[in-house]
């Protein structure tokens, strides 16, 4: 059985570039429901500046945007595709990343599929994996690093967890 190494998708200045160039992020699975994860993160991508594309068969109209039912009916060139979905469905989702040249393939907390960073990445579309873009990006340009998450570890223990 061989082991997949994570922190290759996870490399500090990989996730700082495609924040400070990426323009346009197409997020496949954002859905209309508020209370939902990928709703509150396109909420803030919008919020930051970022031109949000929703993905999503179910869906017409996301924070005002047009919904697209696939990444090929996306009429702009897309930087970044953040994805919302399960870990089964990330090598096709990578295929059609790749077909529509995205920059890269985001993929969300829990969404981890070997299969899927392969064929981003020998489609010559970069990957970050188990990531929050939100996150990410309060991390390196939002202010979240005056509170230390810079330093990769979240705890109210003053000395830090033993």
């Amino acid at each position: 059985m061989s082991t997949f190494d994570l922190t290759r998708y996870q490399d500090a200045l990989t996730i700082q570039r495609v924040l400070h160039h990426a323009r346009t992020v197409a997020i496949v699975g954002l859905s209309t429901n508020e209370l939902r994860a990928s709703y509150f993160v396109g909420y803030y991508l919008k919020r930051h500046g970022y031109h949000v594309i929703p993905v999503n068969p179910r869906e017409r109209e996301v924070l005002g945007e047009k919904c697209f039912a696939s990444l090929a009916d996306v009429p702009v060139r897309v930087d970044v595709v953040n994805v919302f979905r399960a870990p089964d469905a990330l090598p096709a989702i990578a295929a059609e990343a790749v077909r529509i040249a995205a920059g890269t393939l985001w993929c969300q907390y829990t969404v981890i599929n070997e299969e899927g960073a392969r064929i981003a990445e020998n489609g010559g579309v970069s990957v970050v994996m188990d990531r929050c873009i939100k996150v990410e990006h309060a991390r390196y340009i939002g202010r979240m690093h005056w509170l230390g998450f810079n330093t990769q570890r979240i705890t109210s223990v003053r000395g830090g967890l033993q």
